[in-house]
């Protein structure tokens, strides 16, 4: 069986490149902050709530949620941003994200387990784990079914 898959990448924080499995993505919507309607008393990577399709998408800023500063932060700077909408078990999420890069093929059987001196506590739950790429750089594995089923996130759900 055939261990290379397409995933989506993106940048997450200012220098870190994240991946999700493309056959994880159910769409990616180009939205400004101002089509969220938040909502009071939730937590604070919990953006609020976008019309999607004539559903209620619940949107999270990916950076806050796995420990790095807010991307909304620097939402002034960007018109547009990307949320990478993914769905698990019949639930759907939209993940607030800086930048998408572009689609990587990756060899899954080349994919290293996740090492708790590498990253931060916030993050290791939500991974698959890690690539190298020829650069030596460190490629993130998220896993969008541990984001959604997130314990943090599944009261709101």
């Amino acid at each position: 069986m055939d261990s290379k898959h397409k995933f989506l990448s993106f940048n997450l924080g200012n220098i870190d490149t994240a991946v999700i499995l493309l056959e994880d993505i159910t769409e990616v919507v180009p939205i400004s902050l101002t089509e969220i309607c938040s909502v009071p008393q939730m937590h604070n990577y919990i953006l609020g709530i976008y019309n999607w399709r004539g559903e209620m998408l619940w949107i999270i800023d990916l950076e806050e949620m796995l420990g790095y500063t807010s991307v909304i932060q620097e939402a002034p700077l960007i018109s547009k941003m990307m949320v990478i909408v993914v769905q698990a078990e019949g639930k759907s999420l939209g993940l607030l994200v800086r930048k998408l890069i572009d689609i990587y093929w990756l060899d899954t059987d080349l994919m290293k387990s996740p090492d708790p001196q590498l990253f931060k506590s916030d993050i290791i739950p939500r991974l698959h784990g890690y690539f190298i790429d020829e650069s030596e750089n460190i490629i993130i594995s998220l896993d969008a079914n541990a984001i959604i089923k997130s314990p943090a996130w599944e009261i709101y759900s």
